[in-house]
């Protein structure tokens, strides 16, 4: 029952990360010129994120499936173990790359690349965290 509650948890960090971001851009991209909007937009972004990072792994745990040796590796287990499509899956590996350049800090984050995943990847967090809610009770054995 811990892991229900685990994963219901990070799936309302996921939702409350969305609603706040649509508060601050209403999905519109040009509000991301503002650099306190564009802020707040990358860090709950992040957590967002993570959130889905944490969820596969609470899954990889409770299944036994073989460990991962990196973030985007979860979701490559996942898609393996036919949970994730793998269009999914592969959208979800790309938003852990876009994470770990913002929390590494690899290159200045451009407006573009921020403006791209504002328009066209709002809705796979949405769809990750559908699919794991209507499957929490037979991927979590309960």
């Amino acid at each position: 029952m811990l892991e229900k509650d685990a994963v219901l948890s990070k799936i309302s960090i996921i939702k409350n990360c969305l609603n706040t971001i649509n508060r601050v851009t209403g999905f519109k991209p040009e509000k991301l010129d503002d650099f306190i909007k564009h802020d707040v937009f990358v860090l709950y972004l992040q957590r967002a994120i993570q959130a889905c990072i944490d969820i596969s792994n609470i899954i990889i745990a409770k299944k036994g499936y073989k460990l991962p040796a990196s973030y985007k590796e979860s979701f490559v287990i996942l898609e393996q173990n036919k949970f994730l499509e793998k269009d999914l899956a592969d959208k979800i590996i790309s938003m852990v790359d876009f994470r770990n350049m913002a929390v590494l800090d690899y290159r200045e984050i451009s407006i573009d690349i921020l403006q791209s995943i504002l328009l066209n990847n709002m809705k796979d967090f949405e769809e990750f965290y559908s699919i794991v809610y209507s499957k929490i009770d037979e991927l979590l054995d309960l």
